[in-house]
């Protein structure tokens, strides 16, 4: 529907959404909801769709989204993917994080997730990730969540 705002829909924003689907009753917009969600599998939506995610949930005004809000996103978007780590993920910012998310931190999360095999061993330590990556992978081995290999 475009929304320029989490939870805020216009009156136009609503309607232009719903003409744009070809939805003009409750019946075909029930129909209309799987195909909505099969889109999510396509890797090139669903990156247009989680990139869309960081500008609409954040606040007015704001340039990162608070950790709050970004965790709900997180688990909403992932619930689709399937991304094992997600609520390692979640947990780790919640104790050593506790911050607001950055952009840069919310696009690398998904290139980490869609690249690197939740058993990491195809992560590299010297690779380009941001530093909030490489302490969660260091908090997942910590944690017993992940065994090294050496």
């Amino acid at each position: 529907m475009k929304a320029a705002t989490m939870c805020e829909f216009s009156r136009q924003e609503f309607i232009g959404g719903l003409q744009s689907l070809g939805v003009d009753t409750i019946q075909k917009f029930r129909e209309k909801i799987p195909s909505l969600r099969a889109e999510l599998k396509d890797d090139q939506k669903f990156r247009e769709i989680y990139n869309f995610a960081f500008g609409w949930a954040k606040e007015k005004g704001q340039k990162s989204l608070s950790l709050e809000t970004a965790i709900g996103m997180w688990q909403l978007l992932f619930a689709e993917k399937h991304w094992p780590l997600v609520d390692h993920w979640c947990d780790f910012l919640q104790v050593r994080h506790n911050k607001s998310i950055t952009r840069d931190t919310w696009s690398q999360l998904l290139e980490f997730a869609k690249t690197i095999v939740p058993q990491l061993s195809n992560y590299d330590a010297e690779g380009a990730w941001p530093y909030l990556i490489d302490e969660f992978v260091e908090y997942l081995y910590e944690n017993g969540i992940v065994r090294r290999i050496n």
